[in-house]
């Protein structure tokens, strides 16, 4: 199989969308602090077909339910760290599970799978991921997220998808935490505006994320989509392959826990990001599988 390093140097890859949206529109409940984790233990059968939706729409990268799934956030559910370790491991045999069921209706494509791993303020459910105003030093983030990380590396992904990084200290303690790891990693950040969502330089931040050893693209997600398009050329400039996938462009309320305003997702854009050094592209919150769809459409004439 192809790895994804030669793959992304060969055309542009399609990553798929908001799983969390496609798991509520198959009426899945994901209003605890867990999110899309807890199905990983209470309804794996709903992973496995939200991972189908976005395989059929086109995706040929999709990432695992494990964005919300830490040791801390467990431990709260009352789970120890041996069934923490196993669900993060299940997280990737439902991937693959979703890409031997398609691949049995006679698909053949090259398909990766990328580990998801949100940021800190991801496991406090409280919003904390869109400001980063959480004070924590390098060596508290790295030790945090190193544990998990070390698990997710060991369960056959294909890359690990550290996204909606909000702060520099979080983006230099996964660089850190990352570059003895067996297998590679994107770095992608949230921004507002040419800012990362903490209030630092955008530039300064892509410098970091591109520094790492083990780091095979860096970009933006989980931003709206014309703060993402601007930054794809800032990372370009850096010399690594730039991954972006926004979102819908609907603002995300963490007291009521619901998203507002109105789509701003445009699938004509993506020859945009393409041109500009795009090599990885997709959604995030609110982008469905209908609009991954059309993103495949639009990226066969994208010109490279």
């Amino acid at each position: 199989m192809t790895s994804l390093v030669d793959a992304m140097a060969a055309a542009p890859l399609l990553l798929d969308g908001g799983l969390a949206t496609q798991l509520e529109a198959q009426g899945a409940d994901l209003s605890g602090s867990l999110w899309s984790a807890r199905l990983l233990r209470d309804e794996p059968d709903q992973i496995v077909a939200a991972h189908l939706a976005f395989l059929a729409a086109g995706a040929r990268i999709i990432e695992t339910a494990t964005y919300q799934a830490t040791f801390e956030g467990w431990a709260a559910a009352g789970l120890d760290t041996g069934e923490a370790v196993a669900l993060m491991h299940k997280g990737s045999d439902l991937a693959r599970q979703a890409v031997a069921e398609f691949r049995e209706a006679g698909n053949d494509d090259d398909i990766f799978i990328a580990a998801a791993v949100g940021p800190y303020g991801a496991m406090l459910a409280d919003g904390s991921e869109y400001a980063g105003s959480y004070a924590l030093s390098v060596a508290e983030l790295r030790h945090f997220h190193r544990r998990r990380l070390v698990v997710l590396a060991e369960s056959g992904v294909d890359v690990i998808a550290l996204e909606t990084v909000p702060n520099a200290a979080e983006v230099t303690a996964l660089v850190e935490a990352t570059d003895d790891l067996p297998v590679p990693v994107w770095i992608s950040v949230s921004i507002t505006g040419e800012r990362i969502r903490a209030g630092e330089r955008l530039d300064e931040v892509f410098a970091t994320a591109a520094s790492g050893r083990n780091v095979v693209a860096i970009g933006v997600n989980c931003s709206t989509p014309a703060d993402a398009t601007a930054a794809v050329p800032v990372a370009a400039s850096f010399g690594k392959p730039v991954v972006v996938y926004p979102n819908s462009g609907e603002g995300w309320n963490a007291d009521t826990r619901s998203w507002n305003g109105v789509s701003a997702f445009d699938a004509d854009t993506v020859a945009d990001w393409v041109a500009t050094g795009a090599r990885i592209v997709g959604g995030c919150c609110r982008v469905t599988p209908a609009d991954i769809s059309e993103l495949a459409r639009n990226l066969k004439t994208a010109k490279t």
